[in-house]
């Protein structure tokens, strides 16, 4: 379990480098909880209910995708999904000019996949709404990384101290780099 004092996480989840173990313990514990509303005959809560979160896909993704639609809707969030094939990006708008114009609709969440290293955090920087990074370039995957973990914890009961083996690609895998930074 995490103490209660914990450092405050910032609006964004960008990636595991820059959080504590402490507050990785944090997001676990308190996603804890969530895991039985999928076993649920209502899989429904209304922790979100009120909030717009527009799910941001440059890349090809089935699995991130689906599963963030899935948890958003099953915490009672409006969602919008908007891939970069179904957007003004493909006639040249950028990353930021569609950020901005999903502002200026008043949203509370961006959940964004994209093929370049660093653009959760650069597009973080530039909006006031959350921004969740699904995964950018080789960068990180954070979420993968914090359910990876999450996962480990439940078959061994802990976090810390253990020994992993990470298999693939390691260098080009921006899961392996979540995964190695929330173990250590």
């Amino acid at each position: 379990m995490a103490s209660s004092r914990v450092p405050a996480l910032g609006k964004d989840l960008v990636g595991l480098e820059s959080l504590s173990q402490e507050q990785i313990l944090m997001i676990l514990d308190t996603a804890e909880p969530f895991k039985e509303i999928s076993e649920r005959r209502i899989k429904k809560v209304p922790v979100l209910r009120g909030k717009t979160i527009v799910n941001l896909f440059f890349e090809a993704s089935t699995r991130t995708r689906v599963s963030f639609e899935f948890a958003e809707k099953r915490l009672s969030a409006d969602t919008v999904n908007i891939s970069a094939t179904g957007s003004s990006v493909i006639k040249g708008e950028t990353l930021v000019d569609t950020a901005r114009n999903l502002e200026a609709m008043r949203i509370d969440m961006v959940v964004m996949r994209h093929g370049s290293s660093g653009a959760a955090r650069f597009l973080a920087d530039r909006i006031p709404s959350n921004v969740i990074n699904a995964g950018d370039g080789r960068h990180e995957h954070p979420t993968q990384g914090l359910l990876d973990l999450l996962t480990i914890r439940d078959h061994c009961d802990r976090v810390q101290g253990l020994k992993v083996c990470l298999v693939g690609d390691i260098l080009h895998s921006r899961v392996a780099r979540s995964n190695i930074y929330g173990l250590l």
